[in-house]
């Protein structure tokens, strides 16, 4: 049997009457990148805000690694092993990298770090998925496809199995998103479950093993 590092079903959203999300059933498998294709407005990113805590469902049921979990907060998706890159970068521009991941570690674990050895382990982990990123760099200094790597890098750090990415190529330029896609693959092959949401048919038909579709915040197909 495949393992299943996200099964979602049956969630239904509903936002001043409108369903969002209409019994909506979505599935990530272990080790491989998802697709969530649709058009602005068909759910997608609103079903990814449930499974990271953001929204709390009205109906269904999710499931992380087999086990049934209430994700009642992204402090709560963090702890499950699941990170979301948002199309709007949370960033803060006047600090460094290494400045900027371990304010994310204090704020979600309470734990005071050494900014020396957390930038080691960052340059470490930047090698490993090919990111070139230096950690003691500002993050204002840096290009759009830098600041979403280093968003990405922040993930992984603070313990990402299962990663979303909401329209992760809507800014980058064809060569950003090139490096972006090696930097996926290269974590596909490291055993992390990925989620691309994106309206953009060719470039989730090159980078996923799976696509799902949404329509008007029903499920529709699974391709």
């Amino acid at each position: 049997m495949e393992q299943l590092a996200v099964k979602m079903q049956r969630i239904t959203k509903i936002f001043g009457g409108v369903k969002a999300n209409d019994a909506v059933d979505f599935s990530l498998r272990q080790g491989s990148i998802h697709g969530l294709l649709g058009e602005n407005g068909a759910g997608k990113t609103t079903l990814m805000n449930i499974l990271y805590g953001l929204y709390q469902q009205e109906e269904g049921t999710i499931e992380i690694h087999g086990k049934q979990e209430d994700i009642s907060s992204p402090i709560k998706a963090i702890s499950l092993g699941i990170g979301m890159v948002h199309q709007h970068f949370m960033l803060a521009r006047p600090l460094s990298v290494v400045e900027n991941v371990m304010l994310g570690k204090k704020s979600r674990r309470g734990i005071l770090l050494d900014t020396r050895e957390t930038a080691q382990e960052l340059r470490a982990l930047s090698d490993r998925y090919h990111m070139e990123i230096d950690p003691y760099s500002k993050i204002w200094q840096l290009s759009v496809g830098e600041q979403q790597r280093v968003e990405i890098l922040s993930a992984v750090y603070l313990g990402a199995q299962i990663l979303i990415l909401d329209e992760p190529t809507a800014v980058l330029t064809p060569q950003e998103t090139q490096k972006l896609f090696q930097v996926l693959r290269t974590m596909k092959e490291d055993g992390k479950s990925i989620i691309i949401i994106t309206h953009k048919l060719n470039e989730v038909m090159e980078i996923s093993d799976v696509v799902a579709v949404l329509r008007k915040g029903k499920h529709i197909a699974t391709i």
